[in-house]
């Protein structure tokens, strides 16, 4: 008989938040479909942290089999345990996304072919629309501007730049240091563009915003005025969250005319995709992505085919 446990890790429950977020926020599901498919994982959390598997980021074809068995004994309904199914299915493809698990490990659930989805990619016109949408007008300018630039600058995580600190930055070097995932810091380069902005966004808006935050004859902080390490921050003068970055995209998305489901991960996308594009190196490309595996990396080669395609027109002797 399966050890039963207190509650859900955290780390499945953060997962688990991050994943109703998603649904909201980019795939814009109704609050009653919101609903069932919280309610649905809620008892696969239970189940997983009950001793239904080892791992739930490494699930084993054997493990999943005894979820169908624990749906069964549960006497749902048929179209109830398909539901269940989906929205399994749905929370795995999303952490794949997220990068969270392997590719393998999403295919134990139904064959890849049935939903196996090429990530989105903007075209580098559209990048451009995309990062010119902040205007000099609005109040936050600066710091939109530095946020787009520094998302596709990096093509880091939605959530690694929000969690860029101040002393992560070497702008007079050209290249800042990110913290992904399992703590595991890598150097990105950053490009004169977003240099520029993160510059002007640092030295004129961020000290007028962390003022809040700021009592008076303060001690020396740290995290520089406010004791916020964070390089970006709200209008209160707090670290920026990444729901509220998502919405920001969201909202320069609209202005720029482009697809309603870009969202920052597409940045990540696209800067793999231009950099493949461009010739980089796979083992390059990984490295900046902060790729654990390249099979990850190898994905963006099927998003551009015309990269391999010169490749073999380069170098196969009859090309």
């Amino acid at each position: 008989m399966a050890v039963k446990t207190a509650a859900p890790t955290s780390e499945l429950m953060q997962d688990l938040k991050a994943f109703h977020h998603y649904l909201q926020a980019e795939r814009g599901m109704a609050k009653n479909t919101l609903l069932a498919y919280g309610r649905d994982l809620e008892r696969f959390a239970r189940w997983a942290t009950d001793g239904g598997v080892k791992s739930y980021l490494q699930p084993t074809v054997h493990e999943l089999s005894q979820y169908l068995s624990f749906l069964h004994e549960e006497q749902l309904a048929a179209p109830s345990s398909a539901r269940h199914l989906v929205a399994l299915k749905m929370f795995y493809r999303f952490l794949r996304l997220e990068e969270r698990v392997q590719q393998n490990t999403v295919e134990l659930l139904s064959a890849p072919s049935l939903w196996e989805r090429i990530p989105q990619v903007l075209s580098p016109v559209n990048v451009d629309k995309l990062l010119a949408a902040p205007r000099a007008d609005d109040r936050f300018y600066l710091r939109d501007q530095a946020l787009l630039e520094t998302l596709y600058a990096t093509g880091s995580r939605a959530s690694e730049v929000v969690g860029l600190k101040l002393a992560d930055m070497y702008l007079d070097g050209g290249f800042c240091k990110v913290l992904g995932k399992g703590s595991k810091q890598r150097i990105v380069p950053l490009g004169a563009p977003a240099v520029a902005a993160l510059k002007a966004y640092l030295r004129d808006l961020r000290p007028k915003l962390v003022q809040t935050n700021t009592p008076p004859n303060p001690p020396l902080a740290k995290g520089g005025p406010g004791g916020v390490p964070e390089v970006f921050v709200s209008r209160g003068g707090k670290p920026l969250t990444r729901e509220m970055l998502w919405m920001l995209v969201k909202k320069y998305v609209r202005r720029a005319g482009l697809n309603a489901k870009v969202s920052p991960h597409t940045l990540r996308h696209s800067f793999a995709t231009h950099l493949l594009a461009g010739g980089a190196d796979l083992r390059t490309v990984q490295e900046l992505l902060g790729h654990a595996n390249i099979c990850t990396t190898q994905h963006y080669t099927h998003v551009d085919p015309s990269r391999l395609q010169a490749i073999h027109r380069k170098f196969h002797p009859r090309g």
